[in-house]
């Protein structure tokens, strides 16, 4: 009851937005979801049930990690196959992926899911120092591999990327992390999508991977329509799956 009455309020609130943004020649139908470093797409499934039930045609773009323009390249590569105009998703470093990608023709418009958004000529990685999160002051919760690839340690995994999560389920996640280039975090944008194409943002109340206040800040400047889910933690794409599904839902019926 708790997360429907939430719902409500999200789609009441993204209902008054609909008139500030222009209409599109034809529906937007489909949807990309863009995952952020350490886990994959298979994250998005509760969305993708959500949205796909609605009649949304949903794909997942899997993301290597290995380096920045990899990721980006990535991410093209399933813009390019989608046959119409497409909302481009993207949780937590995938907000830097699809801050550059998002200036694909197919795209019309970008989702932010507790998301970076870079501008051009900066990185997630010094933006964050600026406004440091939880995570960002806990020594050794990032650790790295002799080639330079991170992951989180799995027993801080728990508690600061998916602490409102089933144990079990935190638990498989922390166990099957991809691990990400740390070359990724710190590679300056060369285009910034938001400049020129409708977005939206949700910020995760208590996420402790990015501070709020830099989610909040990131929006504020890309001129976002932005929802705040109170009590949230990094992990909301999958812990408030229904909230997110209705604003990203929501933004699509928008043009």
């Amino acid at each position: 009851m708790k997360n429907f009455k939430a719902c409500v309020t999200i789609v009441a609130a993204l209902s008054a937005t609909t008139a500030m943004t222009p209409a599109s020649a034809d529906p937007v139908k489909n949807i990309v979801l863009v995952h952020g470093a350490w886990v994959d797409g298979s994250g998005w499934k509760p969305v993708y049930d959500i949205l796909t039930k609605e009649g949304f045609h949903v794909t997942m773009a899997q993301e290597p990690e290995t380096s920045f323009p990899d990721d980006v390249a990535a991410t093209k590569r399933v813009l390019d196959l989608e046959n119409g105009p497409t909302l481009l998703v993207g949780h937590s470093y995938g907000g830097s992926i699809i801050t550059e990608a998002g200036i694909h023709p197919n795209v019309v418009g970008l989702v932010y899911v507790a998301a970076h958004a870079p501008d051009v000529g900066e990185n997630e990685s010094a933006l964050g120092m600026k406004t440091p999160s939880v995570l960002g002051k806990t020594e050794g919760a990032i650790k790295k591999t002799p080639d330079k690839f991170t992951y989180l340690d799995p027993s801080k995994f728990l508690t600061l990327f998916a602490p409102d999560l089933p144990l079990g389920q935190a638990e498989f996640m922390a166990r099957s992390q991809v691990l990400a280039a740390a070359s990724v975090f710190a590679t300056p944008l060369t285009a910034a999508a938001w400049k020129t194409k409708p977005s939206w943002g949700i910020v995760a109340g208590s996420d402790q991977i990015i501070n709020p206040d830099l989610e909040r800040w990131y929006y504020t400047r890309a001129k976002s329509h932005t929802i705040e889910i109170k009590g949230a933690s990094h992990s909301v794409f999958e812990s408030h799956a229904a909230e997110v599904a209705a604003v990203i839902a929501n933004a699509a019926r928008s043009f």
